[in-house]
């Protein structure tokens, strides 16, 4: 799998064309969070995986609060077993959802959340007594560290990103993603389904000219399955003159099952090994109830599913599980698939509905690609194996990376600074169908007043336009379009609500006009490209018809010898128009045309006459949204809040890692020199002996502050402590490395100024144009040198080890880079050109010249006169005496 990743990403460096951008992109999970950055750097992969701190490929999508302090991904991760109240997951599942699906779901899973509703309805995690977070503030922290690893592994700032979704996130949960991204200061470029993002990896390094094929993408994670329906294809495009073939797939269909996942079967075995220790115990214990010791049996049960993906056994054993007691179990791999014996035929769900909906079999599918970790549970490839009659399945993507991976694809291709120039065409569709309700006076609930607007499966992005006859406000709700196929943990289908206003005041002061059709409402919507649907504009379309006084007119055309083409082109056109009934003389006229016999029409008013005249106008009408519930979007006031705090946690997160940092770095600083001092013997050469002791008491004292007042010391403290140190143990070092530094500084200075004589002398026979003044002046700045060394050397050998060096060695090479520098200018001045002489003609050359010179002004006597002037000009010139040519 490596080794076809890395043909991947060297196929892709041919495919990109280079930028200076830098976009990521970002796979969230349930429990796992991965982010590549497509960064285009000489030397380097194109699209890399951005590894954290701990150096792995993938971060818990953890957030965690302890001691008035935020912690992240691998931090948050290091205090789950201690403090499962205070580590918060799931975070995207419970996104977008009401308070009572949150609480469900964080009980289902022995989460020990405290969840609160807040006035939306929707979830609020409380992390203390006083301090409480939505659902996309703790996403956003999430998002942020994300953004940060992009940051840190490309070495430039990365704003945009495109974020991947399971398919099956509804309206509130994708709007609720986008929000916390802005929370974070990460610009969307899109969201993206994750089958679209498998899809794309899949066929980014694939031909498809010769054959369409269907793929279907199977993807189990943590907490959800589907199954994506892919078309690949290829069609014939001109480029530069030339046919070529474009590779493209569309999405067929998708389904899933949002509450089947890895963690349901590791649920399987809490719930065995829980009941198995209550029997250990005795007692009436039940190990349910205590979250310490669920969270540390969570954690060894999913180390033990993962033996039993490779091993047929597994041992369990968790210290102190309860009560100072440890666990110790063993289970099997057969004993594991009884207990989810129910799982696997709900596995299969998804994949049956695509389908039988498609109208495909099991035999018409080209390739079943396996993505998610929990597609690796060897029962789960033998139930799919069974089902379409294969002894394998097709394992060519990475189940961990597919998705950030093609994600990044698309990041690259949508960005504009960095462009994909090999094409892959996406047509990915709409997960659910939507439908617009109207609602107001004089509208019945009828199927004139529910439209369909978005067919499921509709192509991303799209715009849709309805128009309706209506004269009076109302309301219009957007809805999915089944109410049997709603997201997860949604009762009810409508998801947005907005308020048309304006249309009662301007049907009542059009009302008088002559009105020429029933007042019309055009309401047009969008389907982004992250599949959310949204009214955009609203307009009023009023059409009058109206008699109007006009200018009755009377055009004669006088003294006309030839009429102007342009003349009977405007009269047919005149006569042509729809806004008047009488003939095309009575508001025409006649162009002026370029022949001079047309003379100026004269007119003769004869008064005025009616015309019947249609005119029609588009009034904008307001839309104000009004949606409740957990889908309700942020105030303005509630997300510049929640804004300030994230920027205030990011603050306090930094000021933390600084002070971390800057404590490690006088620790190890006092550690290091005292060992060089105390074991070291060659620091006697440059040191006396109370000299080193009094370092090694400052280094003592300030350990001694370091592990008792200085335990919650500021950044500033630590620097100050540090640099003190430095101060008194640095010229100790500085003139123990000038020991060695120094001589082989000046080594290398009286080399150079012995092959630079060697050069000055191969000058005067290589480059004999070399100006002497120049060389004599390189010579005696060579002869300076060599003095100025003598005397220092001299100098140095009578000053003792332990006081500061006469000279240093960066003062040697800083005089031989001059000395460099002068030598290297000399050595460029360039050979001189030879002066070249041109010959004198001879008298004979002359008058051959002058002869032929005659010949061609007697053969251009004929020419016309600006040319006979120019041949006596050099008539002039010539002259009948030699002369000497310039």
């Amino acid at each position: 799998m490596l080794f076809r990743l890395g043909i991947f990403l060297s196929l892709l460096s041919l495919f990109l064309i280079r930028s200076e951008s830098a976009v990521s992109s970002i796979d969230l999970g349930s429990e796992w969070l991965k982010v590549a950055v497509v960064n285009l750097k000489p030397g380097k992969s194109p699209i890399t995986i951005a590894i954290n701190e701990m150096s792995k490929r993938k971060s818990p999508a953890l957030v965690a609060f302890q001691s008035e302090t935020r912690l992240l991904g691998e931090e948050a991760a290091g205090i789950l077993a201690r403090y499962p109240d205070k580590v918060f997951s799931n975070l995207r599942d419970m996104i977008g959802k009401p308070y009572q699906d949150v609480k469900r779901s964080a009980d289902s899973m022995y989460l020990p959340f405290d969840v609160v509703e807040d006035s939306r309805g929707a979830a609020k995690i409380r992390v203390s007594s006083d301090v409480s977070y939505s659902v996309e503030e703790l996403l956003g922290m999430i998002l942020k560290y994300a953004s940060n690893l992009a940051e840190f592994h490309s070495k430039v700032t990365v704003k945009d990103a495109v974020i991947s979704v399971p398919p099956y996130f509804g309206q509130a949960e994708r709007k609720g993603l986008l929000k916390a991204a802005e929370m974070a200061g990460i610009n969307v470029i899109s969201l993206i389904n994750e089958h679209s993002g498998a899809a794309l990896q899949y066929g980014i390094d694939k031909d498809f000219s010769n054959e369409s094929r269907h793929v279907i993408l199977y993807d189990m994670g943590s907490s959800s399955t589907y199954a994506a329906l892919v078309f690949y294809s290829a069609y014939n495009s001109k480029e530069f003159g030339k046919t070529v073939s474009v590779n493209q797939f569309q999405v067929k269909d998708v389904r899933w099952d949002s509450e089947l996942g890895g963690q349901n079967m590791e649920l399987r075995l809490v719930e065995y090994f829980a009941d198995e220790f209550n029997k250990q115990v005795g007692n009436g214990v039940d190990v349910r109830k205590h979250p310490k010791a669920m969270a540390k049996l969570k954690k060894q049960v999913k180390r033990t599913k993962e033996i039993l993906s490779a091993n047929t056994a597994a041992s369990i054993s968790v210290e102190s599980l309860y009560d100072d007691r440890d666990f110790r179990s063993t289970i099997t791999r057969e004993k594991f698939e009884e207990l989810c014996a129910d799982l696997w035929d709900k596995s299969l769900v998804p994949v049956k509905e695509v389908l039988k909906h498609s109208g495909l079999k099991a035999d018409d599918i080209y390739a079943v690609e396996l993505i998610g970790g929990a597609t690796r549970v060897p029962k789960l490839q033998a139930t799919l194996q069974e089902y379409f009659g294969r002894k394998d399945l097709d394992k060519h993507l990475d189940a961990d990376e597919a998705i950030v991976l093609g994600s990044a694809l698309h990041a690259a291709n949508l960005s504009d600074g960095i462009k994909l120039n090999r094409k892959l065409g996406m047509v990915d569709g709409s997960s659910y169908g939507f439908v617009v309700e109207l609602d107001g006076a004089d509208l019945s609930k009828d199927e004139a007043t529910r439209l369909l607007l978005v067919p499921r499966m509709k192509k991303l992005p799209s715009k849709i336009f309805k128009s309706i006859n209506h004269g009076k406000d109302f309301e219009v709700s957007l809805a999915y379009d089944r109410e049997d196929l709603l997201p997860p943990g949604i009762t009810s289908p409508v998801f947005a609500h907005y308020a048309v206003s304006g249309l009662t005041d301007t049907a009542e002061k059009y009302s008088s006009r002559n009105l020429s059709a029933p007042i019309k409402t055009n309401l047009h919507f969008s389907l982004s490209r992250s599949g959310i649907l949204s009214l955009d504009q609203a307009d009023a379309v009023i059409q009058i018809t109206e008699w109007i006084e006009v200018p009755k007119k009377n055009l004669t055309v006088e003294n006309t010898t030839s009429a102007s083409p342009n003349a009977s082109v405007d009269n047919g056109a005149n006569s042509t128009s729809e806004e008047s009934n009488s003939n095309s003389e009575s508001d025409g006229g006649v162009s002026n045309g370029s022949n001079s016999t047309v003379e100026e029409p004269s007119t003769t008013d004869l008064g005025t006459e009616r015309k019947l005249k249609k005119r029609t106008f588009k009034i904008p009408l307001k839309i104000v949204e009004k949606t409740t519930g957990p889908g309700m979007p942020l105030s303005k006031e509630s997300l510049a809040e929640a804004k300030r705090r994230l920027e205030a946690l990011d603050k306090k997160d930094a000021e933390r890692r600084r002070t971390a940092e800057l404590k490690n770095n006088l620790e190890e600083y006092i550690y290091a020199t005292k060992e060089k001092l105390e074991t070291s013997e060659d620091f006697e050469k440059v040191s006396s002996n109370d000299e080193r002791q009094s370092v090694i008491k400052k280094l003592d004292e300030v350990q001694e502050w370091l592990y008792t007042d200085g335990e919650d010391a500021s950044a500033s403290e630590f620097q100050d402590r540090l640099n003190s140190l430095k101060a008194t143990a640095d010229p100790i070092f500085f003139r123990f490395k000038e020991l060695t530094a120094r001589p082989e500084a000046v080594e290398v200075a009286r080399q150079y100024l012995s092959d630079l004589k060697q050069t000055i002398r191969g000058w005067e026979t290589e480059k004999p144009w070399l100006p002497k003044d120049r060389i004599d002046e390189l010579s005696t700045s060579m002869d300076k040198l060599k003095t100025w060394l003598d005397e220092k050397e001299a100098e140095q050998k009578k000053t003792s080890g332990y006081s500061t060096p006469v000279f240093t060695s960066e003062e040697v090479y800083e005089k031989v880079f001059n000395l460099q520098d002068k030598a290297a200018s000399i050595k460029r001045i360039p050979k001189p050109k030879p002066k070249v002489e041109k010959p004198v003609k001879n008298e004979t050359e002359t008058k051959s010249e002058n002869t032929t010179s005659s010949e061609k002004d007697t053969s251009e006597n004929d020419k016309p006169a600006g040319d006979s002037d120019s041949s006596t000009n050099e008539k002039v010139k010539g002259g009948s005496e030699p002369h000497d040519e310039l």
